[in-house]
Formats: structure tokens, sequence, C-alpha cells
């Protein structure tokens, strides 16, 4: 369903995305999945009783065979139907229905909330590993200050990201330009150490030089580096970088 419902719902309670919806379908595609429906939410649909939305989605309009849901699935106005509703009319008219088990993680089942909370904590680590892949997120290639550039190590300036970005903090990853991808070194937040307030994605490619604006990219995230610092002059932050790009190609590998 596309949007989340809580946009029209609850916008200001609406989770951040973790993946747009041409996201999730390459995914999908990774996975094997042939087909992908992207149905429209709209107050029509989220005014449905249960069993209207079974009859005129489920069946009239996907004229499904079978359904598989996860525990923790509800639907219909007021979310009133949930998996044993949706058992009970699976059973009267003959379609399949499983149910996939929640994957734990210390005891709890992993989820998208918990995935927001290692990412809002700056733990990589744990982020990738309840997802099963890389946290990733795309945007297109802006025009910035040029500071990079001027300190020796040019960056691309990452904006119109749709999806949530970690914690502040300097991160080692792999950015990707059309299918080929390329080690990196990402700052996010603000830049004290020249008094900017503003907080920017930026992105240093290691192995690559030619001028990126406007183009689309994506950043893998790896491993968080350290977090944000000011610096006492330009020369400790030139020293910082170097440091922190040596420790991007180490994590990395060759």
């Amino acid at each position: 369903f596309e949007p989340h419902p809580l946009t029209l719902l609850r916008p200001e309670v609406a989770p951040p995305r973790l993946t747009t919806a041409d996201s999730k379908a390459e995914l999908l595609q990774e996975l094997g999945v042939d087909v992908i429906i992207e149905y429209p939410t709209d107050r029509d649909m989220l005014e449905m009783l249960p069993q209207e939305f079974f009859d005129r989605i489920v069946l009239d309009e996907l004229q499904a065979c079978g359904m598989v849901e996860g525990p923790n699935f509800y639907f219909g106005h007021g979310r009133a139907g949930d998996i044993h509703t949706l058992r009970m009319l699976c059973s009267q008219k003959q379609l399949d229905f499983h149910v996939v088990e929640a994957s734990l993680n210390d005891g709890r089942p992993v989820s998208s909330s918990r995935i927001r909370e290692a990412l809002q904590d700056g733990d990589i680590a744990t982020a990738s590993l309840f997802l099963g892949r890389e946290y990733a997120v795309r945007g297109i290639v802006e025009r910035g200050a040029g500071r990079g550039r001027s300190l020796g190590y040019p960056t691309a300036n990452l904006g119109q990201i749709e999806t949530l970005l970690p914690a502040d903090g300097v991160y080692a990853g792999w950015a990707r330009i059309d299918d080929t991808r390329h080690p990196a070194v990402a700052h996010f937040g603000t830049n004290p150490t020249f008094s900017d307030d503003t907080r920017k994605f930026e992105i240093h490619l290691l192995d690559h030089h030619s001028d990126l604006y406007d183009q689309r990219m994506s950043f893998a995230f790896v491993s968080r580096l350290r977090p944000p610092q000011q610096f006492e002059s330009v020369d400790k932050l030139k020293t910082q970088i170097q440091q922190d790009i040596e420790s991007a190609r180490s994590v990395l590998g060759p």
C-alpha cells in the first residue's frame, strides 16, 4: 500500500521511510517476486470494513488464490480485522492462508521500529543485521559550497533523500552510480568547524573524481567511523579526513 496509511490518518506520527516504493520493488525482484502491485492508499479504502476490504480488494480486484501475512496484520476500518478474521474469510472462500512468524532477536521481534531506533543511534551493524542487507539511501547530487574540493577532498552533496538518515557522524560505505559502486566516506550533519549549522549529507568517493552533479546516487552504510567533531583548525580537520579515509579503506577492503 502506497503511501503508508498513517500519512493520511495521522501524518504527524507517520514513521520515516526506510525504503522508497521503487527500492522495495527492486529488493523484491532480487528475491524472485514476479509481480508487485502498488495499491493506492486512499480514504475510501481506509473506511472499508474487513469484509468489504476482503471482498472488494482481495477477491474482486486482485483475484487472489492465497494470502501470506505476519502475525500482527490488521486490516479494515479501525484495524477491526486481524489474522484470525483473515483466516476465517479465506477459509470461507477456499483460499490458501499462511502466517509467517516474526524473526526474533534477543527474544523480541525484528521490526521496522527497531531498525529505525538502531539507525537513529548510529548503530549500523544492528540495522544491517535486522535488515539482512546494508541500509542504503538514494538521492540526487546537488551543488554545495565547494568546501570539500578546496580542502582537497571533493564531496558529492546528496539531496532529495526520501528515507531516514542515521545519526550524525562519519560513515564508511559504498556509493553506487548507475551499476558501479565505489568505496566512499560520508559525513552527515552540520559543520561546526566552519560555523555551518545546515545539516548536509556529503560523500567523498575514494576512486572517482569526475563531475557528478544532477546524477542519481545511492549510499549503502557499512560502518560508523566516528561521531561529528569540531576542529580547532582546517589543518586538523584535513588530518582527520585522511584518517577517516584510511579507516574506511580498512573497513571496506581493497
